[in-house]
């Protein structure tokens, strides 16, 4: 085979296949992050964040919306790692930074500034100066979905690249914050690929729930912790407090071996 063979044989943005292919090859998460934004695998995902894009909100009418997927944000070197669903339509899908520029997003970073993981309390646009320390964000799935559901198909599609970033992570991830139950779902599978050795039966979300996974010859030992997505839904009826989603991120710092801020305490 010569090399225009080859290079015919490997899958383009727009082919299913390209995030099996290319994420588990990336060296370091500037090259993941590089290449996710690139991703056109999903036909219906793609149509849906182009289409948001190009119509835009009322109130966004003056913005450029980014209209890809959205990569992962945070530090390379990141103990703590917390999981969503996807982006927001008219949050990361504008703004082009993780949980930056809707409702839930304004929740997580108040709760990230209190227990100090956050350099500041709110996420309005992504050069707004926002830092984070010792946590990274990510989803299952980084293109925003009609209806905020992604199918199990665009969701198993899009999992090649949570697989490489939580991989890349993995010499000093020690805690994992899964917001819902969906991002629950879709983070047991990965990893279990990855080697991580997962209880019988397999855990069940819920808010609270805490599951540590042993090391193994290949993983050291990861804690999940569970907490309702940060949605307006949730919020608005009290079904997540404020201080709710705190104590479990100050949880996670803690076994993350990051200082808490006091005001958590």
């Amino acid at each position: 085979m010569d090399g225009a063979e080859a290079a015919a044989q490997v899958p383009g943005p727009d082919d299913q296949g390209f995030p099996a292919r290319r994420a588990p090859r990336c060296s370091g998460l500037g090259e993941l992050d590089a290449l996710v934004p690139r991703c056109r695998a999903c036909p219906r995902l793609v149509a849906w964040r182009e289409e948001v894009a190009e119509v835009k909100r009322a109130a966004f009418q003056d913005q450029e919306y980014w209209g890809r997927p959205v990569p992962g944000f945070g530090p390379a070197d990141a103990t703590v790692a917390v999981v969503g669903l996807a982006p927001a339509a008219h949050g990361g899908n504008r703004t082009g930074r993780m949980f930056t520029g809707d409702a839930a997003g304004d929740f997580l970073f108040a709760a990230l500034h209190t227990v100090g993981l956050a350099s500041q309390p709110s996420s309005v646009h992504a050069g707004d100066g926002l830092t984070l320390r010792g946590v990274r964000l990510t989803s299952p799935v980084h293109c925003a979905p009609p209806a905020n559901k992604p199918t199990t198909a665009e969701r198993d599609t899009c999992r090649s690249w949570l697989s490489a970033e939580l991989d890349l992570l993995s010499p000093g991830l020690r805690a994992v914050v899964v917001l819902g139950g969906f991002g629950w779902q879709a983070l047991l599978p990965v990893l279990a690929e990855a080697g991580w050795q997962m209880p019988r039966p397999r855990p069940v979300f819920g808010h609270g729930a805490r599951v540590v996974l042993p090391a193994t010859e290949r993983r050291q030992e990861l804690h999940l912790l569970g907490s309702y997505h940060p949605s307006q839904r949730n919020t608005f009826t009290g079904r997540l407090t404020m201080p709710m989603l705190v104590d479990v991120l100050r949880e996670a710092a803690a076994l993350g071996g990051l200082p808490v801020s006091p005001e958590a305490s």
